[in-house]
């Protein structure tokens, strides 16, 4: 069973086997929300179903929650299970952007309960570097029996990250790229700056040069002086908008530091209230 990531090779040694997973197709561009569609249509793997951050991934906007909030769990959990993601069934999660979507379901499967899932370390390039080709075939449906379980993963609220700044009980660490977190260059959300306090790891940072994930000892070194001390499990990930911050959280995991929670609404939600407090630098 394969939990955080799974290479190349191995995918394609499990694809060949007896008991093949259930491909998830993750790809996205913020830039441009058609995108995955596209490049789904022009080759994906095979077998693969594809998921769309905005429609499959994310639940409805209402403006003061986020970009991409948290899916109604009842509505994904059936998509899955038309999709053949049935109990115990490996699931591989996979992109073209270092994880950074794919991250995100292997986030939500874990928060419904699923174990048993994983991202592709390298996405396409990996799966097609290890002899592995892509089909343009869409499966048909298979129906399984997905079973909502305990939660893997948690979570806090807006609310609890307040009432963090007057009384800390945990850390928060801000997936975004650093000169966002400093309050410049910021393209996306309206206003610019951080959650006071937060400390900075954007998701990039996990990745090695060729797009890979770190070597899980590096990882952990890394993050260990992120933390100076302060307990994995006692972490709040957020980013701009809940996405990229499974990016951390999987390295985590991956890197044997298990037990952070995600803030889903993240900076877009925090930033829609000019009542909310705003540091920069």
């Amino acid at each position: 069973m394969f939990q955080t990531l799974i290479s190349g090779g191995a995918l394609h040694a499990l694809q060949a086997g007896t008991a093949p997973a259930v491909l998830l197709d993750c790809r996205f561009q913020l830039a441009d929300p058609d995108y995955g569609t596209r490049a789904y249509a022009a080759g994906h793997l095979p077998g693969a179903h594809y998921l769309h951050l905005d429609h499959d991934l994310s639940g409805a906007k209402t403006g003061c929650n986020g970009r991409h909030p948290l899916p109604e769990l009842a509505t994904l959990a059936a998509r899955l299970a038309a999709l053949g993601v049935g109990d115990g069934r490996q699931v591989v999660a996979y992109d073209d952007a270092g994880g950074m979507f794919a991250a995100r379901a292997w986030w939500l499967l874990r928060l419904m309960g699923h174990a048993e899932v994983a991202v592709l370390d390298g996405g396409v390039s990996t799966w097609l570097a290890a002899g592995g080709e892509l089909d343009t075939a869409v499966p048909a449906a298979q129906g399984a029996v997905f079973s909502r379980r305990a939660p893997l993963e948690g979570t806090v609220s807006c609310a609890e990250v307040l009432a963090n700044l007057a009384a800390p009980a945990f850390m928060v660490v801000d997936a975004r790229g650093a000169d966002r977190f400093a309050g410049q260059n910021e393209t996306i959300d309206p206003v610019a700056g951080h959650i006071p306090g937060a400390r900075n790891h954007p998701f990039m940072q996990n990745l090695a040069a060729d797009g890979r994930f770190k070597a899980t000892e590096t990882l952990a070194a890394e993050w260990r002086q992120l933390f100076a001390g302060v307990p994995a499990e006692a972490a709040v990930h957020q980013c701009g908008s809940g996405v990229t911050a499974c990016h951390n959280l999987l390295a985590l995991a991956h890197a044997g530091l298990p037990g952070g929670r995600l803030y889903p609404g993240s900076w877009s939600e925090w930033c829609s209230d000019p009542a909310r407090p705003v540091e920069a630098g």
